[in-house]
Protein backbone atom coordinates (compact mmCIF):
# COMPACT_ATOMS: atom_id res chain seq x y z
CA UNK A 1 0.00 0.00 0.00
CA UNK A 2 1.49 3.56 -0.69
CA UNK A 3 1.70 5.72 2.80
CA UNK A 4 3.18 8.97 3.53
CA UNK A 5 6.01 9.70 5.39
CA UNK A 6 7.24 13.59 6.92
CA UNK A 7 11.05 13.70 6.24
CA UNK A 8 12.12 17.09 6.58
CA UNK A 9 9.41 19.71 5.50
CA UNK A 10 8.13 17.20 2.57
CA UNK A 11 5.71 14.24 3.01
CA UNK A 12 7.72 11.65 0.82
CA UNK A 13 5.22 8.22 -0.59
CA UNK A 14 6.21 4.84 0.21
CA UNK A 15 5.02 1.74 -1.11
CA UNK A 16 4.93 -0.17 2.03
CA UNK A 17 3.71 -3.78 2.83
CA UNK A 18 -0.04 -3.56 3.45
CA UNK A 19 0.26 -5.51 6.68
CA UNK A 20 3.71 -5.96 9.57
CA UNK A 21 6.12 -4.00 7.84
CA UNK A 22 8.59 -4.30 9.94
CA UNK A 23 8.38 -7.70 11.06
CA UNK A 24 10.51 -9.78 8.36
CA UNK A 25 13.96 -10.17 9.04
CA UNK A 26 15.14 -8.89 6.14
CA UNK A 27 14.11 -5.16 4.54
CA UNK A 28 14.33 -4.06 0.67
CA UNK A 29 14.40 -0.37 0.01
CA UNK A 30 13.39 0.33 -4.04
CA UNK A 31 14.96 3.28 -5.14
CA UNK A 32 13.54 4.01 -8.93
CA UNK A 33 15.29 5.24 -11.94
CA UNK A 34 15.19 8.86 -13.67
CA UNK A 35 11.74 11.01 -13.79
CA UNK A 36 10.20 7.35 -12.40
CA UNK A 37 8.31 6.49 -9.15
CA UNK A 38 7.56 3.47 -6.99
CA UNK A 39 5.30 2.04 -9.25
CA UNK A 40 8.67 0.47 -11.73
CA UNK A 41 8.76 -1.98 -8.72
CA UNK A 42 5.36 -3.61 -9.27
CA UNK A 43 6.47 -6.92 -10.07
CA UNK A 44 8.92 -6.92 -7.08
CA UNK A 45 6.89 -6.14 -4.18
CA UNK A 46 3.46 -7.83 -5.50
CA UNK A 47 5.62 -10.31 -5.47
CA UNK A 48 8.18 -9.95 -2.26
CA UNK A 49 6.32 -8.36 0.38
CA UNK A 50 5.55 -11.33 2.13
CA UNK A 51 9.15 -12.48 2.54
CA UNK A 52 10.87 -9.24 3.43
CA UNK A 53 9.32 -5.45 4.61
CA UNK A 54 9.31 -3.34 1.59
CA UNK A 55 10.24 -0.11 0.91
CA UNK A 56 9.74 1.51 -2.69
CA UNK A 57 10.21 5.39 -1.98
CA UNK A 58 9.30 8.01 -4.75
CA UNK A 59 12.03 10.26 -4.35
CA UNK A 60 11.56 13.50 -3.42
CA UNK A 61 9.19 15.79 -7.17
CA UNK A 62 8.62 11.77 -8.02
CA UNK A 63 5.34 10.20 -7.79
CA UNK A 64 3.48 11.62 -5.06
CA UNK A 65 5.95 12.45 -3.09
CA UNK A 66 6.46 16.46 -2.41
CA UNK A 67 9.69 18.93 -2.32
CA UNK A 68 11.67 19.27 -5.52
CA UNK A 69 14.20 17.23 -7.86
CA UNK A 70 17.84 16.92 -7.31
CA UNK A 71 20.55 17.84 -9.89
CA UNK A 72 23.17 15.86 -7.70
CA UNK A 73 23.42 11.99 -6.51
CA UNK A 74 25.19 12.93 -3.32
CA UNK A 75 21.73 15.49 -2.69
CA UNK A 76 19.86 12.18 -3.22
CA UNK A 77 21.63 10.16 -0.93
CA UNK A 78 21.10 12.15 1.92
CA UNK A 79 17.38 12.52 1.23
CA UNK A 80 17.54 8.73 1.32
CA UNK A 81 19.52 9.17 4.63
CA UNK A 82 16.64 11.11 5.82
CA UNK A 83 13.86 8.87 4.51
CA UNK A 84 15.65 5.76 6.04
CA UNK A 85 15.56 7.20 9.53
CA UNK A 86 11.95 8.07 9.28
CA UNK A 87 11.06 4.73 8.15
CA UNK A 88 13.40 2.79 10.83
CA UNK A 89 14.45 -0.04 8.72
CA UNK A 90 17.73 -1.31 10.01
CA UNK A 91 20.45 -2.59 8.12
CA UNK A 92 18.13 -2.36 4.53
CA UNK A 93 19.00 -3.70 1.18
CA UNK A 94 19.21 -1.05 -0.95
CA UNK A 95 18.27 -1.97 -4.39
CA UNK A 96 18.66 0.84 -7.15
CA UNK A 97 17.86 1.20 -10.32
CA UNK A 98 19.54 3.41 -13.03
CA UNK A 99 19.39 6.79 -11.21
CA UNK A 100 18.55 4.77 -8.02
CA UNK A 101 21.70 2.27 -8.96
CA UNK A 102 23.65 5.63 -8.41
CA UNK A 103 22.37 6.46 -5.39
CA UNK A 104 22.19 3.28 -3.98
CA UNK A 105 26.24 2.88 -4.48
CA UNK A 106 26.56 6.49 -3.52
CA UNK A 107 24.62 5.67 -0.44
CA UNK A 108 27.12 2.39 0.44
CA UNK A 109 30.55 4.87 -0.05
CA UNK A 110 29.20 7.45 2.13
CA UNK A 111 27.88 4.96 4.77
CA UNK A 112 29.39 1.82 4.04
CA UNK A 113 28.28 0.03 7.45
CA UNK A 114 24.54 1.05 7.06
CA UNK A 115 23.22 -1.26 4.63
CA UNK A 116 23.49 -4.83 4.82
CA UNK A 117 23.79 -5.39 1.16
CA UNK A 118 23.27 -3.30 -2.27
CA UNK A 119 21.71 -3.91 -5.26
CA UNK A 120 22.85 -1.99 -8.91
CA UNK A 121 20.40 -2.46 -11.34
CA UNK A 122 21.13 -0.95 -15.40
CA UNK A 123 24.02 1.14 -13.26
CA UNK A 124 27.29 2.17 -14.24
CA UNK A 125 30.67 3.93 -12.76
CA UNK A 126 29.85 6.85 -14.82
CA UNK A 127 26.34 7.37 -16.39
CA UNK A 128 26.95 9.60 -18.85
CA UNK A 129 23.67 11.06 -20.62
CA UNK A 130 23.54 12.11 -24.47
CA UNK A 131 23.47 16.46 -24.28
CA UNK A 132 21.06 15.85 -27.57
CA UNK A 133 18.91 14.42 -24.80
CA UNK A 134 19.46 16.95 -22.59
CA UNK A 135 18.48 19.35 -24.74
CA UNK A 136 15.41 17.59 -26.18
CA UNK A 137 14.06 17.55 -23.02
CA UNK A 138 13.38 21.08 -23.07
CA UNK A 139 12.50 21.38 -26.78
CA UNK A 140 10.51 18.35 -27.43
CA UNK A 141 10.16 16.81 -24.12
CA UNK A 142 7.51 14.28 -26.08
CA UNK A 143 9.24 12.85 -28.59
CA UNK A 144 12.46 12.56 -26.32
CA UNK A 145 10.01 10.79 -24.22
CA UNK A 146 9.23 8.39 -26.43
CA UNK A 147 13.07 7.76 -27.10
CA UNK A 148 13.65 7.11 -24.10
CA UNK A 149 10.95 4.52 -23.43
CA UNK A 150 11.84 2.95 -27.40
CA UNK A 151 15.36 2.07 -25.90
CA UNK A 152 15.02 1.30 -22.44
CA UNK A 153 13.36 -2.05 -23.68
CA UNK A 154 14.43 -4.73 -25.30
CA UNK A 155 12.87 -4.88 -28.92
CA UNK A 156 10.55 -7.83 -28.41
CA UNK A 157 9.19 -6.51 -25.43
CA UNK A 158 8.00 -3.22 -26.35
CA UNK A 159 4.71 -4.59 -27.48
CA UNK A 160 3.81 -5.64 -24.15
CA UNK A 161 5.86 -3.17 -22.00
CA UNK A 162 5.91 0.57 -23.71
CA UNK A 163 2.86 1.89 -23.09
CA UNK A 164 2.61 1.07 -19.40
CA UNK A 165 6.55 2.82 -19.33
CA UNK A 166 5.21 5.66 -21.36
CA UNK A 167 2.40 6.18 -19.72
CA UNK A 168 4.94 6.40 -16.20
CA UNK A 169 7.27 8.27 -17.72
CA UNK A 170 4.71 11.05 -18.75
CA UNK A 171 3.69 11.56 -15.46
CA UNK A 172 7.15 12.61 -14.52
CA UNK A 173 7.68 16.72 -14.10
CA UNK A 174 9.92 17.80 -16.87
CA UNK A 175 12.06 19.96 -14.89
CA UNK A 176 12.19 16.71 -12.41
CA UNK A 177 13.27 14.24 -15.62
CA UNK A 178 16.03 17.07 -16.49
CA UNK A 179 17.23 17.28 -13.12
CA UNK A 180 17.54 13.28 -13.01
CA UNK A 181 19.50 12.93 -16.19
CA UNK A 182 21.73 15.80 -15.25
CA UNK A 183 22.61 14.34 -11.96
CA UNK A 184 23.38 11.24 -13.89
CA UNK A 185 25.13 12.80 -16.25
CA UNK A 186 27.58 14.17 -13.26
CA UNK A 187 28.17 11.02 -11.61
CA UNK A 188 31.36 9.22 -11.10
CA UNK A 189 31.94 6.75 -8.41
CA UNK A 190 35.00 5.93 -9.97
CA UNK A 191 37.23 7.25 -6.68
CA UNK A 192 34.94 5.97 -4.05
CA UNK A 193 33.94 2.67 -5.42
CA UNK A 194 36.74 1.00 -3.13
CA UNK A 195 34.67 2.64 0.16
CA UNK A 196 31.56 0.07 -0.75
CA UNK A 197 32.16 -3.24 1.84
CA UNK A 198 28.61 -4.22 2.21
CA UNK A 199 28.09 -7.40 -0.53
CA UNK A 200 26.56 -6.16 -3.42
CA UNK A 201 24.68 -7.62 -6.55
CA UNK A 202 25.06 -5.98 -9.94
CA UNK A 203 22.39 -6.86 -12.47
CA UNK A 204 22.19 -5.97 -16.23
CA UNK A 205 19.18 -7.17 -18.88
CA UNK A 206 21.49 -8.02 -21.90
CA UNK A 207 19.92 -5.91 -24.44
CA UNK A 208 20.49 -2.91 -21.89
CA UNK A 209 20.94 0.09 -24.13
CA UNK A 210 21.51 2.25 -21.64
CA UNK A 211 23.47 1.35 -19.50
CA UNK A 212 25.19 -1.79 -21.55
CA UNK A 213 26.03 -4.85 -19.47
CA UNK A 214 30.37 -3.54 -19.53
CA UNK A 215 28.86 -0.91 -17.19
CA UNK A 216 27.75 -3.00 -14.88
CA UNK A 217 30.89 -5.68 -15.09
CA UNK A 218 32.86 -2.71 -14.37
CA UNK A 219 30.72 -2.03 -10.90
CA UNK A 220 31.30 -5.69 -9.86
CA UNK A 221 34.63 -6.06 -10.72
CA UNK A 222 35.42 -2.76 -8.52
CA UNK A 223 33.75 -4.58 -5.24
CA UNK A 224 35.14 -7.19 -3.07
CA UNK A 225 33.42 -10.18 -3.76
CA UNK A 226 30.72 -8.72 -5.70
CA UNK A 227 27.94 -10.82 -7.48
CA UNK A 228 26.91 -10.04 -10.82
CA UNK A 229 23.71 -11.69 -12.62
CA UNK A 230 23.04 -10.86 -16.46
CA UNK A 231 19.49 -11.86 -17.24
CA UNK A 232 18.54 -12.86 -21.11
CA UNK A 233 15.99 -11.30 -23.05
CA UNK A 234 15.56 -7.97 -21.49
CA UNK A 235 16.34 -4.72 -21.68
CA UNK A 236 17.37 -1.22 -19.17
CA UNK A 237 13.85 -1.97 -17.35
CA UNK A 238 15.06 -5.27 -16.74
CA UNK A 239 13.02 -6.09 -13.56
CA UNK A 240 9.62 -5.34 -15.45
CA UNK A 241 10.67 -7.22 -18.35
CA UNK A 242 11.91 -10.07 -16.97
CA UNK A 243 10.46 -10.04 -13.57
CA UNK A 244 10.42 -13.62 -12.47
CA UNK A 245 14.07 -13.80 -13.06
CA UNK A 246 14.84 -10.92 -11.85
CA UNK A 247 12.96 -11.67 -8.51
CA UNK A 248 14.95 -14.92 -7.84
CA UNK A 249 18.05 -13.28 -8.20
CA UNK A 250 16.89 -10.68 -5.67
CA UNK A 251 15.85 -13.70 -3.17
CA UNK A 252 19.10 -15.93 -3.71
CA UNK A 253 21.12 -12.80 -2.77
CA UNK A 254 18.81 -11.73 0.29
CA UNK A 255 19.28 -15.22 1.41
CA UNK A 256 22.95 -15.30 1.00
CA UNK A 257 23.01 -12.50 3.67
CA UNK A 258 23.13 -12.99 7.75
CA UNK A 259 19.33 -12.44 8.75
CA UNK A 260 19.20 -10.45 12.14
CA UNK A 261 16.07 -9.74 14.51
CA UNK A 262 14.97 -7.23 15.07
CA UNK A 263 15.07 -5.34 11.69
CA UNK A 264 12.89 -2.04 13.01
CA UNK A 265 14.26 0.23 15.14
CA UNK A 266 12.77 0.96 18.38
Amino acid sequence: MLKYFKVTENKVACWINPRDFGAQSQSLVFIHGSGGNSSAWSHQYSKLHKFFNIAAVNLPGHGKSGGHGKQFIPEYVLGLKEMLGVLKLESPILIGHSLGAAIALGFAATYPQEPSGVVAVGGGLTMPVNPDILEGLRQQPEVVMDLICKISLAKENRPKFFDALRTSLGQANIDVLSGDMLACSRFDLTGELKKIIAPTLVICGVEDKMTPPASSREIAAGIACAKFVLIEGAGHMVMMEKPSEFNEAIRNFAAALPQTLPTKKT
